[in-house]
């Protein structure tokens, strides 16, 4: 049983979609930086990589975009059968003015990837204006229904213009397929009218917002509900869906004052999705851990003892990580290199065996994902398509103390710094008394372990050192100032050194 919910917000709109109760897609998008993918501009060449059959464009962005030969929107791996085949040379010079479109987000500090390459989508269709290509989705498994819809789009097809049928298509009218097909025809005569009297660097398609985006590419038959919270969009969506549903009842509107993600016991789940470790039912775990170039993933037993059978409990535990990793993988669209780390198994079946699984898994991502191969280490790889931001860009920002580390300087070391800077200060100034303000962690472990002692006994001997802890102070951060006065006043909790 899956259904839709809907958060929305002026400043931010998130997607959730849970199956009996449970979180498998989430979706955000803020105000300030909405997704580009798909928008289509008129761009202007700035200059030519012939050797990489690249070129960067300046489409109005902060940066320019990266043009490369043979890019497109269309997941090529999807099609059942025959090869889309892209054009692999760029005919582009410097100045010239062309019709892109964004197929790559921002990732990082690398700017977007564009495609001459155009493709519309709709719910039923997508067309590729350019090519005379028809296909279809390799997951309608029916012979005969696809067979019948590649005939009934071939007959209906315009000349020199390319369609591919999705996958909802399956168990749709013939007669609303050929009317979208009209539909995105004409949406593309209207982006051809758009570009002649556009200026450089302008859309001249926006592929529209989340909300339209999400009904658009995941609303099938199999959804049950759809619970919004705004009366408007829930208006909108009621009128939309007259032609999909009929007169079945599938917006429902959320009047509720506890927030709608807490209400349904979602925003516990979304929370979760920004931790390294996750536990797995059995007790075991797996440990997240994302770097620049690619994601690693740590299969452990953790708690779970299992049976008698060593080689068993192992390959139990790897199906359940399977499984798991496969469902976060698609939660917090992580994309690029991904490497996982399962336990590792004596038998070469158990290790087909979870590969098998794995894969299996895997097939249920909308976004196009590698078969997982094993090295001779035995980890498991696989490539997993970035298109959008991942949960991370969304709802984390870089820590302003470590910068993006993940790690402080330890106690140990603060002391020592704390040591250097009052060695300088009765170097430079031999006051009487020297203040030094500190995190209470820091104040706790300087006088349990006594790490000054040494020095207060010889190089600093008479001289009166205080430590204040504060609170408000981080921990790798401390405070030094000096005094000639013989009367203090001092915090009730500052404490002479030794």
């Amino acid at each position: 049983m899956k259904k839709l919910f809907i958060d929305y917000h002026p400043k931010r709109v998130c997607v959730a979609m849970t199956e009996n109760n449970e979180l498998k897609e989430y979706y955000a998008e803020k105000a300030s930086r909405p997704k580009i993918v798909g928008n289509i501009y008129k761009g202007r060449v700035v200059n030519t990589l012939q050797g990489m059959k690249a070129a960067f464009v300046n489409i109005g962005l902060e940066k320019n975009a990266f043009l490369y030969a043979g890019e497109t929107l269309v997941d090529k791996n999807s099609l059942g059968e025959g090869a889309l085949k892209m054009p692999q040379k760029l005919n582009v010079s410097p100045g010239d003015c062309i019709m892109c479109q964004v197929v790559k987000d921002y990732f990082g500090t690398k700017g977007v990837r564009i495609s001459q390459n155009i493709s519309l989508p709709g719910r039923l269709l997508v067309i590729m204006p350019q090519t005379d290509y028809v296909g279809i989705s390799h997951k309608i498994s029916d012979e005969k229904r696809k067979e019948e819809l590649l005939n009934l789009v071939r007959e209906n097809c315009p000349e020199g213009v390319g369609f591919i049928v999705r996958t909802a298509a399956q168990n749709a009218a013939n007669e609303d397929i050929i009317k979208e097909m009209g539909k995105l025809v004409s949406k593309w005569k209207n982006i051809l009218e758009s570009f002649k009297s556009a200026r450089d660097g302008d859309v001249v398609y926006e592929e529209g917002d989340l909300i339209f985006r999400t009904i658009r590419d995941i609303l099938d038959a199999d959804i049950e509900k759809i619970v919004v919270n705004s009366p408007f969009i829930a208006r909108d969506l009621k009128e939309k869906f007259t032609e999909i549903y009929g007169d079945r009842e599938v917006v429902e509107l959320y009047k509720g004052t506890e927030s709608l993600f807490t209400y349904y016991n979602l925003q516990s789940q979304i929370s979760k999705l920004v931790k390294r470790k996750v536990t797995l039912k059995n007790g075991a775990y797996i440990v997240i851990d994302k770097t620049e170039a690619l994601t690693v993933i740590d299969v452990n037993t953790g708690k779970y003892v299992g049976e008698n059978d060593l080689e068993k409990t192992f390959l139990n535990t790897n199906y359940l990580a399977a499984e798991e990793i496969a469902k976060q993988l698609r939660l917090r669209n992580i994309g690029g290199i991904i490497v996982v780390d399962f336990i590792d198994m004596e038998l070469a079946e158990s290790r087909k065996k979870l590969l098998a699984a794995f894969e299996k898994e895997l097939k249920k991502d909308r976004v196009r994902t590698s078969k997982p191969v094993m090295t001779t280490l035995g980890l498991v790889e696989l490539t997993r398509k970035k298109t959008r931001s991942s949960i991370y860009d969304l709802l984390l920002e870089e820590c302003p103390y470590c910068q993006g580390d993940g790690y402080v300087f330890s106690e140990e070391y603060v002391i020592m710094r704390i040591r250097e800077a009052v060695m300088n200060l009765i170097s430079d100034e031999d006051p009487m008394s020297v203040i030094v303000t500190v995190n209470p962690d820091v104040f706790n472990k300087l006088f349990t372990l006594r790490y000054l002692e040494r020095e207060c006994l010889t190089i600093w001997k008479g001289k009166r050192i205080y430590i204040i802890p504060d609170p408000l102070t981080h921990r790798e951060k401390f405070s030094v100032t000096t005094s000639n006065e013989k009367v203090l006043t001092l915090p009730e909790n500052a404490k002479l050194l030794y």
